[in-house]
């Protein structure tokens, strides 16, 4: 990337702004570009880079107008999940974003977003199918397993506890169809664990039938603790088996 100074920003936005009709000024009373057409103010702050320092400039500016943009040199990478997450924080701010790409001989000003009014409603209601699987997530788990802020760990999730639970089954039964396993309490997602066999825990031993792993074997003694809660739980679940057929 070219190594640019902030100065180097103010030519090609200045001359975006006044090919628009805009009266393009620069340092007017601390800020860094102002733009006015029909008594409509814009108001534009550089820096090289996206940083705190920077927005918190954009919120201030706008008890002045709510036409304030923060431009920038383009970034190299603008499809990373870091970049779209910036913009996700730009938005809600309600601030305009400008790039300048700098890689031709005439820079580029690209506007990425204009400023306006966030919809925390909206945004929560595209996100509804996330919201449910969070919900769901906490519902399927059978306890608190994991320390928050942690990284470069495994996560004890739902879809992990129920291969356990399916393990814990195989280990004290042998081999297994997911009919049986699911009598046992595994729930409806079994067929799909043992066949997609993620984590390798299982051997599908003929049509219809799977077995542990050396590996699942392992499994159930790295995860004593979740598995000792399904081992009870298997042990409940037989006796509620025995008990309905001696019922019959």
């Amino acid at each position: 990337m070219k190594d640019i100074k902030e100065t180097d920003l103010y030519p090609p936005i200045h001359k975006y702004f006044t090919d628009l009709g805009y009266q393009v000024n620069g340092e007017v009373k601390t800020l860094d570009v102002t733009a006015v057409k029909d008594d409509k103010l814009i108001v534009i702050e550089l820096k090289k880079n996206l940083n705190m320092k920077l927005l918190i400039q954009g919120i201030k500016r706008q008890r002045l107008t709510d036409q304030v943009y923060i431009a920038i040199q383009r970034p190299k990478k603008t499809f990373s999940r870091e970049w779209k997450d910036k913009l996700h924080l730009i938005r809600r701010l309600e601030l305009g974003l400008i790039v300048v790409s700098f890689t031709r001989k005439t820079p580029l000003v690209q506007v990425i977003c204009d400023p306006k009014p966030f919809s925390r409603t909206q945004s929560m209601n595209r996100a509804k199918k996330r919201q449910k699987g969070i919900l769901d997530e906490i519902k399927e788990r059978s306890g608190n397993y994991n320390v928050g802020g942690s990284t470069r760990k495994k996560v004890m999730t739902a879809y992990r506890e129920k291969s356990i639970h399916i393990a814990c089954c195989l280990q004290c039964y042998g081999e297994l169809s997911p009919k049986q396993l699911r009598a046992l309490g595994t729930g409806d997602k079994t067929t799909s664990i043992l066949s997609k066999n993620f984590y390798g825990w299982f051997e599908r031993m003929r049509r219809g039938v799977y077995d542990l792993t050396d590996g699942g074997q392992q499994a159930i003694k790295e995860y004593a603790l979740i598995a000792q809660h399904y081992q009870v739980l298997i042990q409940e679940k037989e006796k509620e088996i025995t008990k309905s057929e001696n019922s019959l």
